[in-house]
C-alpha cells in the first residue's frame, strides 16, 4: 500500500481548510472597517428613520397577530351540532 497519497491529501485538505479560514477572517475584517461617509444628517432624517421603523414593527405585529388568530383557529375545536331540535316540547 502506498500511504504517501493518502498523506498528502490529508496535508492537501488541512492547507485549504487553513486558506479558507485565514480567506473568511480577512474578509470579515474588510468588510468591518470603517468608511468615510462624508454626508449630512440632519434631524428630518432621523425623524425619518425612527417613523419607518415604527411602521415596520406595527405592519409585523399586524401581521403576526392576523397569522395568530389564522393558526390558532386551525386547532381550535368546533362546536359539534346534535342531531335533536330543541323545540322547547
Amino acid at each position: 500500500m502506498n500511504t504517501d497519497k493518502s498523506k498528502g491529501v490529508k496535508t492537501r485538505s488541512r492547507r485549504r481548510s487553513v486558506q479558507l479560514n485565514v480567506t473568511s477572517w480577512l474578509a470579515i475584517f474588510l468588510f468591518l472597517q470603517p468608511v468615510a461617509a462624508f454626508a449630512y444628517l440632519d434631524p428630518t432624517t432621523g425623524s425619518m428613520i425612527i417613523s419607518a421603523i415604527v411602521g415596520l414593527l406595527a405592519s409585523l405585529v399586524l401581521a403576526i397577530k392576523t397569522y395568530w388568530y389564522r393558526l390558532k383557529s386551525l386547532f381550535k375545536a368546533k362546536p359539534v351540532e346534535s342531531d335533536k331540535k330543541d323545540d322547547g316540547i
